[in-house]
């Protein structure tokens, strides 16, 4: 792909920082007010926020293993990985300002509650100054809240609502993970050109914010190409048995069921819906087919076969062929044995975001550190061109399109890139209706002095 200029687009903020070439930030000094456990000794301390327990255990485990590998390159152990391929060349290895970074770590358990008090807990005993993790948008905006009114940088991990960067945008928060829009914005060509225009969609949806968003967008953009939707059914997170929820479905006049579930979620309820002979099934004169917006690499290997011909969208896989993500690839598969899934890629690549931003600033503090990133243009990251925009802190880069491969070689490559969507085909207005219009606001940048 070529090299995508944004600022051509006019989506970077005027005179904000576009890249490690620019002038760096100066309104903070080493001289100015205190803030948030300012570092004051040899190391700077970041917190690891990752679901260890509940449904989507196993993509906080990849979770884990990827923040530790950041940590290594940002300190000089190891290959240095994607520090190789980015655009911007300011971290060399040797901390962060010339301190060494250490990490804590806690478990969200998935649920917002438990990881407000796991961050809080990290800020106020540990002394971090970044928290990065996640793998629900429940927790994003939970924490990201809390991170805001601490005055600490919370540099968001696998969260895929549209109200993190929506409605619940903050300015200490930044999200480089893509949205519900984007998914559905990508989907919806793919899912035309696939299954035409006359089609009657039932929606299960996890009942929290990813999934109420997830729903809202991946409907517009099937009604947009003609599709009718039958019905859509809230579900409990980690409920299990989906039994109950999709006996219903194939009584309902629709022809696709789509699975707004993630993690553990998406496995029982995709293997419950084959196994109720779903996939195999005819409705309407067609054939009954299931689509799920939103994979992940660990998802597919837990559904096996049932995956198989199944549409979905990723912001990252293994698979790209791009110099960062190869070295990515390489950095991971040699210490743990196995490829990363992308909730792995984007918080290693927004641990190191945080580090080179940081480093550019001259600076911890987080205001600073704000601006760093307000319209920061980078590429290397495995993602291609991308953009940290300055008006709600979403990056904006190309979606992949993904299908459940026929003929997997290994448990790793179960999914195959069928697109890659253009950054100009996702991209929307920051006060668009679904990111909370004009009412949505960063607000001031917290340093908690």
């Amino acid at each position: 792909m070529s090299k995508t200029n944004f600022t051509r687009r006019g989506l970077i903020k005027t005179g904000a920082a576009t890249g490690a070439g620019l002038a760096l930030p100066t309104i903070f000094t080493s001289g100015a007010m205190g803030f948030t456990n300012e570092p004051t000794g040899s190391t700077v301390k970041l917190g690891f926020n990752v679901p260890q327990t509940g449904p989507y255990a196993e993509e906080g485990l990849d979770e884990l293993r990827a923040q530790e590998l950041a940590v290594e390159h940002i300190n000089g152990i190891g290959d240095g990985g994607m520090l190789n391929t980015f655009s911007s060349k300011v971290l060399d290895g040797t901390g962060i300002l010339g301190k060494k970074v250490e990490f804590v770590t806690g478990d969200t358990q998935t649920k917002s509650d438990a990881a407000r008090a796991s961050a809080k807990s990290m800020i106020e005993k540990d002394g971090v100054l970044m928290i990065n993790g996640g793998s629900s948008s429940g927790v994003a905006v939970a924490v990201q809240s809390l991170c805001q009114d601490a005055g600490i940088m919370f540099m968001a991990g696998l969260t895929h609502s549209n109200d993190t960067t929506g409605k619940d945008r903050k300015a200490n928060g930044f999200r480089h993970f893509f949205n519900a829009y984007m998914s559905a914005a990508a989907l919806g060509p793919v899912l035309k050109n696939v299954y035409g225009t006359d089609r009657r969609a039932y929606h299960l949806t996890a009942d929290y914010t990813w999934g109420w968003t997830q729903q809202e967008s991946i409907q517009a953009s099937t009604e947009a190409i003609g599709w009718e939707t039958v019905n859509n059914v809230l579900t409990p997170v980690g409920a299990g048995d989906f039994s109950s929820y999709i006996t219903p479905v194939l009584q309902s006049g629709a022809d696709v069921l789509i699975l707004n579930h993630y993690g553990g979620d998406m496995v029982n309820s995709l293997s419950q819906a084959v196994q109720f002979g779903l996939r195999d099934a005819m409705a309407n004169g067609k054939q009954f087919e299931i689509v799920v917006p939103l994979y992940s690499e660990l998802m597919a290997a837990g559904a096996g076969d049932n995956i198989k011909g199944v549409y979905g969208s990723m912001n990252w896989n293994w698979q790209l062929t791009d110099e960062g993500t190869q070295a990515f690839v390489k950095s991971f598969g040699e210490k743990f044995g196995r490829p990363p899934s992308g909730s792995a890629h984007t918080c290693y690549v927004q641990t190191i975001l945080y580090a080179d931003a940081v480093t550019r600033a001259g600076a911890f503090n987080p205001c600073a550190v704000v601006e760093a990133l307000e319209g920061f243009e980078f590429d290397g990251l495995g993602n291609g061109p991308t953009l940290y925009r300055a008006e709600d802190h979403q990056c904006f880069k190309d979606v992949l399109v993904m299908k459940g491969a026929e003929n997997p070689t290994t448990e790793y490559d179960n999914l195959e890139i069928v697109e890659v969507t253009p950054v100009d085909q996702v991209i929307y207005p920051p006060n668009h209706p679904m990111f909370g219009g004009d009412e949505a606001s960063l607000g001031e940048c917290n340093d908690g002095a």
